[in-house]
Order: structure tokens, then C-alpha cells, then sequence
């Protein structure tokens, strides 16, 4: 029988819920370009409930105990005598969050001598050491898909939420004024702007097709070009690096895995190529982009905007400068964790449990690493190497 130890986030501050704004989901009935929905042989939770936090348990616990499994649940993750150190020990299985990652570092992937496979709960497995996990044949998987368009539809609403000035000026109304010249003054039109992706991927791509109908220009850049008959679909524009697009867009989006090869890419000086107050958004990693080179952007109006919802480390802590940098929209990592993605990575969680004790493969579109190399989607979009650690460490 197995240990899992699952890092979750906090319940809410009045506690778990007891009703919900909405009686239930919409049904979706797959993703984009045919891949289905997880197919886990049953869940233990209403589709619409709060999974993600301590007391959601991602709908685990009926399922793991029935069949001999002790779980171990906790948001208590930081730290030498965290809980996930202390139960880290002797765990089979480590499930973790991007919005609440426990950092499976080399040191801690050493002292978790049984450890046979890291599971993340949603899309994106930097906070685990990939390196040290190819080393000692950890299988690495995470849920395909599952928050992807939750993401994307995050990334437009803060493109609109910055070039429109949307935050300061609902601030006046919650703040009891009326100026309009102060709500317009920083107010722009997304219509005949050009907009660019850092990856055009499951998110990066759904974000180019949701912005489409404003009439924006599009580019992107990719390890992976696109087929031809996308590109003339939606218009697109392909550059071959980052470097190349970021001059002729008026607002960026990051919408790449954080892996060596992207980690610090946003610095100063590709900052210094764009068009002066052009507009930054990362939902992806915020490692990607240089902390400090954001808020001196910011603050001398080189960007006039930077929104997202990733940070470094997570939780990020209270003095973090990007919390009062000027011109900002961040949120605390919430864009692929809605009450629908929950449902869907949850469910994925439990089909990648299922596979692995009855011994059965892992789905191919959920394996990072396996068999001591990359595997899967982790060979499609990531590179072998660490990104667990600080600033450009």
C-alpha cells in the first residue's frame, strides 16, 4: 500500500463552503484538437465544489482509503520542519499545486527515499526538479489540459484590464469618485494593436483565437511552428524568437513552461526592445521574467502595464515588490484554478492514480518524465535542467 502526501492551499478565511454562487457546470465535452477530458473510472466529488484546498482534498481521500492507501493532506509546506518535510520521508507519491507548489528540490527528492512519482494537480511542473527526477527514475506527470483555456481566459481579461485602465478606474467607484479624465487618461483601444505569445501551446494558441475577433494584429514565436493553414486562419505572424516579435507588439503575453532555457528571459534588455508602453502579461511563470527589471520598466514607463498571476516564490511575501510596483494588475495564482478547472484536474489527479497502481501506462499527453527521460508532453515542451530555485539560481 502507498503513501500519498497532497500539498494543497488554504480553505477560505471563513471556511470550507457550504453552498456555491452557481448550482453547477457547464458541460464541456473535450479540449481543442481532440484530446479528452481526464476519464478517471469514478470521483467522489460534485463537480463545481472547492477541490483544490486542505479540506477539498481533491476527492481523493473515499477513493485512496477504500483501496489500503494512507493520504496525508496539508497547505504546511515551507520550511525545515514543514509537514511536507516531515511526512516527505517515506511518501510514495507527492501531489502538488502550481498555485501552492511544494518545491521538490534535489535535496528534498534525496530524503524521500521512496518516492516513485510526483503528480501536479493542474498544468506546469517546474517546481519540481526535473534533473534530479530524471537521476533517480521518478516519474513526473501533471494534468494536460486541464486549466489551459481557464488560463487563456485569464490572459484577456487582464489585456483588457490594463490597456483599458479597468483597475484604477473601478477603484474611483469603490472610492466614491466620479473623474473621468483620471479612469481615461491611461484608457486605450485593443483594437489595431499588435499583440504577441511567447508560445503558441495549448494556452498561448487559445489565447491568439479569443483575441481575434478584436481585431488585433497576431504574432507568436515557438519552438514549434504552427501549421501553415492555422497561421492563415487566424492571420498569424511567426518569429523565430522572442527577440525578434517582442519590437513590433504593443502587448505580449507569456504563455511558455518555465525551463532554463526560458527562465530570466524577460530581462532588461529585451525589455528595452519594446515599444515603449506596450503591456506585459504572465500567467505562465515569473521566473520568465526578471523581478526587479518589471518594476524598473514600470517605473520609468517603458512598460505601461504588467499583469499576471505567477510569482516567485508562492506564496510570495508581503514585501514582494511586484505588490506595489505602479501600473500593475496581478492576482495571486488563481487563473487555472476556477471552481471548472478544479473539476477537471481533480478528476485528472485520479485517472493518473488509477493508471499507476494498476500498473497500466499513464496517459502519454500527462507524462513529464518517465523511464528516467523526459516523456510526453514534458518532451514536447520542456528541457532537462532545474528551475526550483531563486532568482536566476
Amino acid at each position: 500500500m502507498a503513501k500519498i502526501l497532497c500539498v494543497l492551499y488554504d480553505d477560505p478565511v471563513d471556511g470550507y463552503p457550504k453552498s456555491y454562487a452557481r448550482d453547477g457546470l457547464p458541460l464541456v465535452d473535450g479540449y481543442p484538437g481532440g484530446q479528452t477530458l481526464p476519464s478517471p473510472e469514478g470521483i467522489d466529488f460534485i463537480p463545481g465544489q472547492l477541490l483544490g484546498s486542505v479540506s477539498g482534498e481533491l476527492g481523493l481521500r473515499s477513493f485512496l482509503e477504500k483501496n489500503g492507501h494512507t493520504l496525508v493532506v496539508t497547505s504546511d509546506k515551507d520550511g525545515a520542519d514543514s509537514e511536507f518535510d516531515r511526512e516527505l520521508v517515506d511518501a510514495d507519491v507527492v501531489i502538488s499545486q502550481p498555485f501552492w507548489p511544494a518545491y521538490l528540490t534535489a535535496e528534498r527528492i534525496a530524503k524521500a527515499k521512496n518516492l516513485k512519482i510526483a503528480i501536479t494537480a493542474g498544468i506546469g511542473s517546474d517546481h519540481v526538479d526535473l534533473q534530479a527526477a530524471i537521476d533517480r527514475g521518478i516519474t513526473v506527470t501533471e494534468v494536460t489540459y486541464s486549466n489551459s483555456i481557464s488560463v487563456a481566459e485569464h490572459v484577456v481579461m487582464m489585456i483588457l484590464s490594463l490597456v483599458r485602465n479597468y483597475i484604477p478606474s473601478y477603484k474611483i467607484v469603490v472610492d466614491g469618485g466620479w473623474n473621468i479624465a483620471d479612469a481615461v487618461s491611461r484608457s486605450y483601444d485593443v483594437e489595431g494593436m499588435d499583440v504577441g505569445t511567447v508560445a503558441a501551446g495549448r494556452i498561448g494558441l487559445a489565447v491568439l483565437r479569443r483575441l481575434k475577433p478584436f481585431d488585433m494584429r497576431l504574432h507568436y514565436t515557438d519552438r514549434h511552428r504552427l501549421p501553415a493553414e492555422v497561421e492563415q486562419e487566424l492571420g498569424l505572424t511567426f518569429h523565430p524568437t522572442a527577440q525578434d516579435m517582442v519590437p513590433h507588439c504593443d502587448v505580449v503575453t507569456i504563455n511558455a513552461p518555465l525551463h532554463p532555457e526560458t527562465e530570466g528571459l524577460f530581462d532588461d534588455k529585451l525589455i528595452s526592445t519594446m515599444k515603449r508602453g506596450a503591456y506585459l502579461v504572465n500567467t505562465a511563470r515569473a521566473k520568465i521574467a526578471d523581478r526587479d527589471a518589471i518594476v524598473r520598466a514600470l517605473e520609468s514607463g517603458q512598460l505601461a502595464g504588467y499583469a499576471g498571476d505567477v510569482w516567485f516564490p508562492q506564496p510570495a511575501p508581503a514585501d514582494h515588490p511586484w505588490r506595489t510596483m505602479p501600473h500593475h494588475g496581478m492576482t495571486p495564482h488563481i487563473s487555472g484554478s476556477s471552481l471548472s478547472a478544479q473539476t477537471r484536474y481533480a478528476a485528472g489527479t485520479r485517472e493518473i492514480l488509477e493508471s499507476w497502481f494498476a500498473g497500466r501506462p499513464i496517459r502519454d499527453e500527462y507524462l513529464i518524465v518517465d523511464g528516467g527521460q523526459l516523456a510526453g508532453a514534458g518532451s514536447h515542451s520542456y528541457s532537462a535542467g532545474n528551475a526550483t530555485t531563486g532568482w536566476n539560481g
